[in-house]
């Protein structure tokens, strides 16, 4: 059904990455060698930490309309590389160790102020694994979510900007515990960076990682993202990459066909998966600018939060989740 329907796309066929994965491989088993680890990740997780805490101390005494727009202009693409970053450890691809990965979320987590990084691993996984299932996939838009946003500008406008609200509101309905030990440690050590934040460095350097949170996700061509991945510009494709410039300081997260397909490859090599095998991806509808597809997702009536594929039968897809991995 079309997005004006006001009902999501029924597909009753399992997600397309699983099959795609295993046909790349078969063309192209030198794919292979690009899964693997990059340490080197979570020295650019310290870098952004020390850039955000220097940019809240630069701004502590400054006046609000500085502070928002460094937040905009600066502050959201530091924080945005940090999510590329949380997402880098939810795969398990900085450190060999799981507990190491789950360490080095927590920490590029930090400059957010909001405790997630854990949390989202939970429900990210679920996403790779049940993608368009709409009781395991909190990707998804829920329903009474894009039955009030419609196909209104200023609606969609307002729920791109109060995206995070609108992200945790969905979670309660996804089949996954909400709390672990994980979880209980990411709380305990983000509130303790947020009061030393609060406390030494005051108020206006809070606001000011506070707001590059949510333009680093909201109302800012980097907030794109979310429409770029997954909302249907060219039925029934429902995955897309994003290949622009902004790549560069988002840790290649545009690479989204890419990474679906080879999860376990580390940001560094995601181009070098489309540079093998350019007569699948390049063949794929993709975008060139997250700002062209912020302004068209706001103002073009056709794409609203309706514009996603679902899928009924969660068994197919759970069968394919359930497949041994690959390995390097």
């Amino acid at each position: 059904m079309s997005p004006e329907s006001g009902q999501f796309t029924f597909s009753n066929v399992p997600e397309p990455h699983r099959d795609r994965t295993k046909q790349l491989l078969k063309c192209h088993p030198e794919l292979r060698q690009y899964i693997g680890k990059n340490p080197y990740t979570f020295l650019i997780i310290l870098a952004c930490l020390a850039l955000q805490v220097c940019g809240g101390y630069a701004l502590r005494s400054a006046p609000l309309w500085m502070i928002l727009l460094a937040s905009y202009f600066f502050g959201a693409y530091v924080s945005h590389a940090l999510w590329a970053l949380i997402h880098e450890c939810s795969h398990n691809l900085v450190f060999r160790k799981c507990h190491l990965n789950n360490l080095a979320g927590i920490v590029a987590n930090l400059p957010h102020l909001v405790p997630s990084a854990i949390s989202f691993q939970h429900y990210h996984m679920k996403h790779h694994a049940f993608q368009g299932v709409y009781d395991l996939d909190a990707d998804l838009p829920s329903y009474w979510e894009a039955r009030v946003i419609g196909n209104s500008a200023v609606a969609k406008a307002l729920w791109l900007l109060l995206f995070p609200v609108f992200q945790l509101a969905r979670t309660p309905r996804v089949e996954i515990p909400m709390f672990d030990l994980w979880i209980f440690l990411n709380i305990v050590v983000q509130l303790t960076f947020d009061v030393a934040l609060y406390w030494y460095l005051g108020p206006r350097a809070f606001l000011y990682l506070l707001a590059s949170f949510f333009f680093s996700v909201g109302l800012h061509p980097l907030g794109a993202r979310w429409i770029q991945e997954h909302y249907t510009v060219s039925a029934p494709q429902e995955t897309y990459s994003y290949y622009g410039p902004l790549n560069s300081t988002a840790c290649n997260v545009g690479y989204h066909n890419e990474h679906h397909d080879f999860p376990s490859i580390p940001w560094n090599l995601l181009p070098r998966v489309r540079e093998t095998a350019p007569e699948v991806y390049n063949s794929l509808v993709y975008h060139t600018s997250w700002t062209k597809l912020l302004f068209r997702f706001i103002f073009d009536s056709r794409i609203s939060l309706y514009s996603r594929q679902v899928r009924a039968d969660r068994s197919k897809v759970a069968l394919d989740a359930e497949a041994p991995p690959l390995k390097a």
